[in-house]
C-alpha cells in the first residue's frame, strides 16, 4: 500500500500569499489618504485662485503691456502707433536728460540708503542699549514723519528751505552766517542734497523701530557674557548685534532701495518738479513727464523697462553682496 504525501508549498507560491496580504491592506488603507490629499491639493488651488488672478489681472498684464508698448511710437491719445522696434532705446543712449535723471537716482540712491541706514542703526542701538530718560518720546517723535503724507512732508520741507522766510535761512540768518544762505530748491548745486534730506527724514524713524524690534530680540545674557570679556559697547555692536540682526537688515536694506526709487519720484514732483533745469529729474518723474506730458507713450515705457531692468539688479545684487551664514541665538 502506497501513499502519497501533498506536495510541500513552493517558496514562491508562499511568498506571494504572505506578500499579497499585506499589499491589499496598504493598498485599502493608501485609497483614503491620498482621496485626502487630493481634496487638500483642490482646497490649496481654491484658495489661491482669486490672488492668483488678481496677481495676473493687476500685475503682469501691464507689466507686460509696458514691454510691448516700449516697441512703438504713440502719443498715448490718437489711434495712431507705429511699431518701431528697438527705436526707443536706441534713443535712450543719446538722450542727455535720461542720463542725467539716471545718475541723480543712482546718487540719491547711494547717498540716501548709506545715511538712512546707518543713522537707523545707530539710533536703534543708542535707543535699546542705552538707559535714555524720555526715550518712549524720542520714538514717537522720530517716527512721525512716517505716518505722514508724503506730500504733506515735500510742504513742510518746500516751507524750511523757502529762501526769504524758511527755517533755514532764517536760523542762518539769527546766527549771522548770511554767507551759507542759499537758494535750496534753485541752485542745481544743492538741490539734490535737499531733496535726500527730505527722504531721510521721512524713512529714518520707520527703519529704527524696525531695528529696535530685532535688537530688543538679542537674550541680555550674550551682552553680559561679552562685557565679561572685556568688550565695549562698540565691540558689541559690531561683533553682537550687527551679525545677529543681519537677516533682518539684508531684507530691510532691499526693500527700502525698491521703496526709495518711488519716494524720489513723490517729492521731486511735489517739490521741484525736476528742476531747476532738470537738476533733480529722477528716473521715474523723467518718465511721468515724457509719458503724460510730453505725449511721448511709447519713449516712457521704455524708460519704465529701464526701470524695471535696474530695480532688478540693484535687488539680485544687494541680495548676493549681502549673503552670508544666518547666525542663530
Amino acid at each position: 500500500m502506497t501513499t502519497s504525501a501533498a506536495p510541500p508549498p513552493s517558496p514562491t507560491n508562499g511568498a506571494s500569499k504572505s506578500d499579497a496580504a499585506p499589499s491589499a491592506g496598504s493598498s485599502r488603507r493608501g485609497a483614503p489618504a491620498r482621496a485626502r490629499r487630493r481634496a487638500d491639493t483642490r482646497f490649496v488651488l481654491v484658495c489661491l485662485l482669486p490672488a492668483l488672478a488678481l496677481f495676473a489681472v493687476f500685475m503682469i498684464v501691464p507689466t507686460m503691456n509696458v514691454f510691448r508698448m516700449s516697441l512703438y511710437t504713440w502719443s498715448g491719445f490718437s489711434p495712431d502707433m507705429r511699431f518701431v522696434g528697438l527705436d526707443n532705446f536706441r534713443h535712450l543712449l543719446d538722450d542727455k536728460q535720461f542720463v542725467r535723471a539716471f545718475q541723480n537716482t543712482v546718487a540719491l540712491l547711494v547717498v540716501v540708503t548709506v545715511v538712512t541706514m546707518g543713522m537707523g542703526l545707530f539710533l536703534a542701538a543708542i535707543m535699546t542699549r542705552q538707559r535714555l530718560r524720555g526715550r518712549n518720546l524720542y520714538r514717537f517723535v522720530l517716527y512721525i514723519p512716517n505716518v505722514l503724507s508724503v506730500v504733506v512732508i515735500a510742504a513742510i520741507f518746500s516751507a524750511v528751505y523757502d529762501q526769504e522766510n524758511g527755517l533755514l535761512n532764517g536760523t542762518l540768518r539769527l546766527l549771522s552766517l548770511d554767507g551759507l544762505q542759499q537758494v535750496w530748491l534753485g541752485n542745481q548745486k544743492v538741490v539734490l542734497y535737499s531733496v535726500a534730506i527730505a527722504m531721510v527724514w521721512q524713512s529714518l524713524g520707520y527703519y529704527m523701530v524696525l531695528y529696535m524690534s530685532s535688537m530688543a530680540s538679542i537674550p541680555e545674557e550674550l551682552y553680559e557674557a561679552s562685557a565679561l570679556d572685556g568688550a565695549s559697547p562698540a565691540r558689541q555692536f559690531f561683533a553682537l548685534t550687527l551679525p545677529l540682526i543681519w537677516e533682518n537688515l539684508r531684507t530691510t536694506l532691499t526693500f527700502f532701495i525698491m521703496s526709495a526709487v518711488n519716494l524720489s519720484f513723490v517729492l521731486v514732483r511735489a517739490m521741484t518738479g525736476g528742476g531747476p533745469d532738470g537738476s533733480s529729474e529722477v528716473l521715474l518723474s523723467y518718465m511721468y513727464k515724457q509719458a503724460y506730458t510730453n505725449s511721448s507713450y511709447g519713449y516712457g515705457m521704455a524708460i519704465g523697462v529701464v526701470i524695471f531692468a535696474f530695480s532688478f539688479l540693484v535687488s539680485l545684487l544687494v541680495s548676493r553682496a549681502t549673503r552670508r551664514e544666518p547666525l542663530q541665538f
